[in-house]
């Protein structure tokens, strides 16, 4: 699987090492070392994915990666970052990264999250359907990539909408988070449940009227989650 992969990333033995690697597994590899140098280079590559350092001059790669979201634009972003606290997480993963691995890293471990993510895009999305999903005032509409809540539209990003489309695709049966990570990622050792947990964390901001006492996506303790209808619930109690 030989790809175009753009490296943001300022710190030159950095770069060098993940080009190595990448290159030693077929990939093209372009390097630019500031924000605003790779935000021109995925505009006039469209590359197939971009390894992008957080901590970068000119513009940091969460700016990078809000305008890319922006724009619209669908790459795989793995972020890279030596910044370890779970807002940093969050944040980065709410604004539309796929991945995000905290330095130092391992070598193997970041080129085996690169074939996850590689191959995540370019195989079909497993909860595409020809139909609209609905869960209660819960509407997920695959085929235009729209989520609304009692009427109202709900910004998701790719992989909050992935989680959410699975779970809509079968309401009230509980996914395990390694099932949710599959609709994610695929299976893959090196990908945490963590992700999942952050993923569920940021859609209950979004969907449910109170997130710290979530209605519609609960958690089952010690399974994983699942989405209801809090009418139909509240009628079965």
């Amino acid at each position: 699987m030989c790809a175009d992969v753009i490296v943001a990333e300022d710190d030159e033995k950095q770069a060098e090492l993940v080009r190595r690697y990448l290159e030693r597994e077929g990939h093209a590899v372009r390097i630019v070392g500031d924000g605003l140098a790779a935000l021109d280079a995925v505009r006039h590559k469209e590359p197939d994915l971009l390894v992008l350092d957080v901590m970068m001059p000119r513009a940091d790669g969460l700016d990078v990666v809000r305008v890319l979201r922006a724009e619209a634009r669908e790459l795989p972003v793995l972020m890279l970052t030596a910044r370890t606290t779970e807002d940093d997480l969050l944040l980065g993963l709410d604004l539309g990264a796929d991945d995000y691995m905290t330095k130092p890293y391992s070598p193997r471990e970041l080129m085996a999250r690169v074939r996850t993510l590689l191959r995540r895009a370019r195989r079909p999305g497993r909860v595409a359907q020809d139909h609209v999903l609905r869960v209660g005032g819960l509407v997920v509409d695959p085929e235009r990539h729209e989520v609304t809540v009692d009427g109202e539209p709900v910004e998701c990003t790719r992989g909050e909408f992935r989680i959410l489309a699975a779970l809509a695709a079968g309401p009230d049966r509980v996914f395990s988070r390694r099932r949710l990570l599959e609709e994610l990622h695929g299976f893959d050792r090196y990908i945490s449940d963590r992700t999942v947990d952050v993923h569920v964390m940021n859609l209950r901001k979004k969907i449910e009227p109170a997130p710290r006492r979530p209605v519609r996506l609960l958690t089952v303790f010690g399974v994983g989650y699942k989405l209801t209808d809090p009418a139909k619930a509240a009628r079965r109690a």
